[in-house]
């Protein structure tokens, strides 16, 4: 299933590179960089976000400010979500985990080059990883094989030439 996973979120970002005919804008010389993260005081978050936090209870001071606000802001989304989704979240938690370190760099890389494609780009990747996910697993399993057989050449033009939607026999 993670292997599965990999196969398609390589097709779709390398679909996605390939889509982009002209070349990412830099982002204007004016832009500031990030200011830093302030310190998140433990009093200020929820009750329900320390209880999913209290093993960093005692060292919370001594977190890093960015770390401090990433754990708040996971905890708030933890704490928004239904059951299902916990339950989807848990599993790919420990997906993670189980991963070798250089498959989770990998992963780390395309989410990265990801995040750098444009919001028009980035939703239309969206969608073909949503389609690809409706597919029947055997229809998935053959764009699976298909791409293993592409070269690079031939992967880099999937995105530039779509394939023609499949018509439904029935």
């Amino acid at each position: 299933m993670l292997r599965a996973w990999l196969v398609c979120a390589s097709l779709l970002l390398a679909a996605a590179s390939a889509v982009a005919q002209a070349p990412v804008a830099p982002p204007p010389a004016a832009a500031a960089p990030a200011p830093p993260a302030t310190p998140k005081a433990w009093s200020s978050m929820t009750p329900q976000q320390q209880q999913l936090l209290h093993t960093y209870q005692d060292k919370w001071d001594s977190l890093p400010a960015d770390r401090q606000q990433a754990l708040a802001k996971g905890s708030q989304r933890w704490l928004s979500m239904t059951p299902e989704q916990r339950s989807g979240a848990q599993q790919r938690f420990t997906q993670w985990r189980a991963m070798p370190p250089e498959q989770q760099q990998q992963l780390r890389q395309r989410w990265q080059q990801f995040k750098t494609l444009p919001p028009e780009q980035q939703q239309r990747v969206r969608e073909s990883f949503n389609r690809f996910r409706q597919m029947p697993p055997e229809r998935r399993q053959e764009l699976r094989r298909q791409w293993r057989q592409m070269t690079p050449a031939q992967r880099r033009s999937v995105g530039q030439h779509p394939p023609t939607p499949r018509r439904n026999p029935h």
